[in-house]
This record gives structure tokens, sequence and C-alpha cells, in this order.
């Protein structure tokens, strides 16, 4: 007799879903940033060329996110950013327009009852505890 692994509960049917704390969600950005000023630092100048760092903060996060949902820093702080309704990767498209919203700030200021932010409301993602 086989038996098939148990998926997790998405996080939007989960009655007990616990979002990852603030803390951890600003950690992951501070770091991410870090390694944004760092990477445009390489063809551009982040002082004189103001829109190099948010560039690159949105690539990260279309990458990252989109393939492996997490970027360096969410891998270092430990949460991931999955997909509300099922719980896998969001994907390419939808990391990019999470990422371009992000680089906006106001989205994110904006956090419901799960903490998910507009950004993550309109990319239809949340940010949960690595398991």
């Amino acid at each position: 007799m086989t038996t098939e692994p148990r998926r997790p509960t998405p996080p939007a049917a989960d009655p007990a879903f616990t979002p990852a704390d603030l803390g951890r969600r600003f950690g992951a950005l501070v770091i991410d940033w870090v390694l944004c000023l760092l990477a445009a630092g390489l063809f551009a100048s982040p002082a004189r060329d103001a829109w190099a760092p948010p560039a690159v903060l949105i690539v990260e996060y279309a990458v990252f996110l989109g393939l492996f949902a997490q970027t360096p820093g969410m891998y270092l702080t430990r949460v991931r950013c999955v997909d509300w309704t099922d719980g896998g990767r969001i994907g390419l498209p939808r990391a990019l327009l999470r990422g371009v919203l992000l680089a906006l700030v106001v989205p994110a200021l904006l956090m419901d009852q799960h903490r998910r932010g507009l950004h993550d409301r309109l990319a239809g993602s949340v940010v949960v505890p690595a398991r």
C-alpha cells in the first residue's frame, strides 16, 4: 500500500495560518537591499544613478521569488514568499509584479490582517515562515 505525502494546507484555506513576523521580513529586506546596492555598484554609481539599486531589487525579486520562493535575505531570515491560494511558488510574472510594487514602497505599508501588503494581495502571494 502506498500513501502519497500529505500536502500542507494552503495559507488561504488554513484557519490557523500564521504569517511571518515583521522583524524577519524587514531583516530580509535590509539584507536584500544591501546586496542590491553592492550589485548595482558593479555597473553604476548608486549615489549618482538612483535607478540602479531599485532595478536590481526588481530583478532579484523576479528571479529568486519566481524560481525559489526566497530571496537571499529571505533565506537568511528563514521566510518564504508563496502563493496565497495553493502555497506553491508564485512564478516569474507575479514575482516581477511583486518586485515592481515593492520598489514603489507604499503598497508594502498597506497590510491586512494576514500581514499581506498591497503588493502581496495584487501578486496573490504571502510571506510565511520557512519550514
